[in-house]
């Protein structure tokens, strides 16, 4: 019985070991520079909306003011 669990044992380490070769090469090979380009529009989209929802409500703070006032 224990050298069942044994070779079970082993048989589970050498698959996870090769799903995690295989997985960490994957990931090296997959990144190519649309990855970047994509990273840079997306924080350029993020900035930009920001700016805008910042501005809209200094707009709508301006508007509040002046109508009190």
């Amino acid at each position: 019985m224990t050298t069942m669990w044994v070779v079970v044992g082993v048989f589970a380490a050498v698959g996870g070991a090769a799903f995690g070769v295989v997985a960490w090469r994957d990931r090296a090979r997959l990144r190519s520079a649309d990855d970047d380009a994509a990273g840079r529009d997306a924080r350029a989209t993020q900035q930009r909306y920001e700016a805008e929802r910042h501005a809209e409500q200094g707009d709508l703070w301006q508007r509040g003011r002046d109508s009190t006032g």
